[in-house]
């Protein structure tokens, strides 16, 4: 009998355990992992000490610590990733629980940002604080994709706060922002006038949306300067690949070719290839690039499909967020027409094996690093933890899913 309860126990803890390569459509896939998105709590916060939640800033008792009940609620850049692609997976779809996803998430910031600017310590970083990087515009970090994503928003929900915090963005972006001499967008710390490959997308995400709303020049045009220039800084001819970052004291390039770094050069180009006219002068130099890029990281590439957290050491574990961001700009380069549909088999061997091995059958996104900064040490790379369902990867793999949907349907109408 004891037997016979153990092999039964068995039985079900293997059927707890979220089954990796069924045969799942591309939509199954990505309506699980957004399904799963659409479950935590977005609209919520937590006391730090009693563990209280709380569904407004009216209800926190005067003098309590709160956090945000999940990371998702967060002002970073990364929810504004998450929030734009779930609006354009309600579009695609044709379903408003997931636009609405995004709405209420913003409308939530902005019913609640003011309790926290009134109520902060200048005890620590500003994006330590719930909604600091609302109403603080200090860094591309704090409005750039956040920003990008009220941008979509406000064309759905035309409220007056929204269109001056599009404004005050913008303004920040196009005159606050640290440049080089050159005119090109740089940080401030850890160490000063450093170049990122990441602040390729926390500027050209924002521009772009700005660009489409307003169609006014200035921001295709700034967007196309930003990419064209960082990408000349951090361009390595020999590995074909882009540097995480660029050193202008000392004038010479970080160690690192980081996966993710390298994917939000691509991310960018694509984004705002989607919104300039066919016109604008500097279309085919951007199209140029977006093709360079995807020849060279298709030299690395592993067997198995996926990319490495160090694109060119194989050592280093497989990540995903870099992968589906390649998949994504090959996917909708090719949907768009820019470059050759031969490109197609990277995206599709590619694609392969994040929905065999990546996303779980109850839609948690796996093998994702966290946020990284720069720095001068290789092991600091290596050693970057990688999360389930992190949130650094839950934006990249739905807009992933959405242009493999579409690259799926043109194919078989083909046949």
């Amino acid at each position: 009998m004891k037997r016979t309860a153990s092999i039964i126990l068995g039985v079900f803890s293997l059927l707890s355990i979220p089954v990796f390569g069924q045969q799942r459509t591309d939509e199954e896939c990505i309506r699980a992992v957004a399904d799963n998105i659409l479950k935590q709590p977005v609209t919520q916060f937590v006391g730090v000490t009693t563990g209280v939640t709380y569904n407004s800033t009216k209800e926190i008792p005067k003098g309590e610590d709160v956090r945000f009940k999940s990371p998702l609620t967060e002002w970073h850049y990364s929810n504004g990733v998450l929030d734009m692609s779930m609006m354009h997976l309600g579009e695609y779809l044709n379903e408003p629980k997931y636009t609405d996803y995004a709405k209420n998430h913003v409308a939530f910031g902005f019913a609640n940002y003011g309790y926290f600017k009134n109520t902060f310590r200048n005890d620590r970083k500003h994006w330590h604080w719930p909604f600091g990087q609302l109403w603080n515009t200090k860094e591309l970090d704090d409005c750039g994709a956040m920003g990008a994503a009220v941008i979509d928003v406000y064309m759905l929900d035309k409220r007056a706060e929204y269109k001056t915090y599009i404004e005050t963005a913008a303004d920040h972006i196009m005159n606050g922002q640290v440049r080089l001499s050159d005119g090109t967008l740089c940080r401030t710390f850890p160490r000063e006038m450093t170049v990122w490959a990441d602040d390729v997308y926390m500027s050209v995400s924002f521009l772009s949306q700005m660009a489409k709303m307003t169609g006014e020049a200035k921001y295709y045009d700034e967007a196309a300067r930003q990419i064209i220039n960082i990408a000349g800084y951090l361009w390595c001819p020999e590995k074909q690949l882009f540097y995480h970052c660029y050193y202008t004291d000392m004038k010479r390039n970080g160690v690192a070719f980081w996966g993710r770094a390298n994917g939000w050069i691509t991310v960018s180009l694509v984004m705002l290839l989607d919104v300039m006219p066919e016109t604008h002068p500097r279309r085919g130099e951007l199209i140029a690039l977006l093709e360079k890029q995807i020849v060279g990281a298709s030299r690395y590439q592993n067997a198995n499909g996926m990319w490495n957290q160090l694109l060119d050491k194989p050592e280093s574990y497989d990540e995903s967020s870099v992968t589906a961001m390649y998949i994504y700009g090959i996917a909708k380069a090719v949907n768009n027409k820019w470059i050759d549909p031969a490109y197609t088999a990277i995206a599709q061997i590619a694609w392969k094996a994040l929905k065999e091995k990546q996303i779980t059958a109850d839609g948690h996104f796996r093998n994702v690093c966290v946020g990284t900064g720069i720095t001068d040490d290789l092991p600091f790379y290596y050693n970057r933890p990688v999360g389930e369902n992190e949130k650094h990867g839950l934006g990249l793999i739905i807009d992933t899913g959405i242009e493999m949907m579409k690259l799926a349907k043109s194919q078989s109408r083909k046949k």
